[in-house]
């Protein structure tokens, strides 16, 4: 079995706290489409998603990026309203309260936000 690579997604100083997200995409190994996800920074951490909502599944974002409430402590749902936690992913609102967003392990290394991929 080969070893994971590393990917960069972004620079680490392109993640404001609480701010836009950045959008990235994740291969899948069965050659299915790849997978819309998003990374943001909260309470001095980097979380990434797939960017699905657990109701319906649509991406998070209306706008680009776009994610977190006016407080920047939750991540909503642009179409059904639902409120995740942006540090769990933990539904705390809305239509699929009780649910999790698919978490995708990334980690800030070097000054940029990576994800280990397995090559193809």
């Amino acid at each position: 079995m080969a070893a994971a690579e590393t990917r960069i997604i972004c620079a680490a100083a392109e993640l404001q706290e609480g701010g836009r997200a950045w959008r990235f995409e994740i291969a899948q190994t069965d050659g299915a489409p790849p997978l819309p996800a998003f990374v943001v920074r909260y309470r001095g951490r980097v979380y990434a998603y797939v960017n699905a909502c657990r109701h319906i599944p649509v991406e998070l974002d209306l706008r680009d990026g776009e994610v977190f409430d006016l407080s920047g402590h939750y991540l909503v749902c642009s179409m059904h309203g639902a409120c995740y936690e942006a540090h769990t992913g933990y539904c705390v609102s809305g239509p699929c309260r009780g649910q999790r967003l698919a978490a995708v392990p990334v980690f800030e290394q070097d000054g940029n936000i990576c994800i280990n991929v397995m090559p193809s």
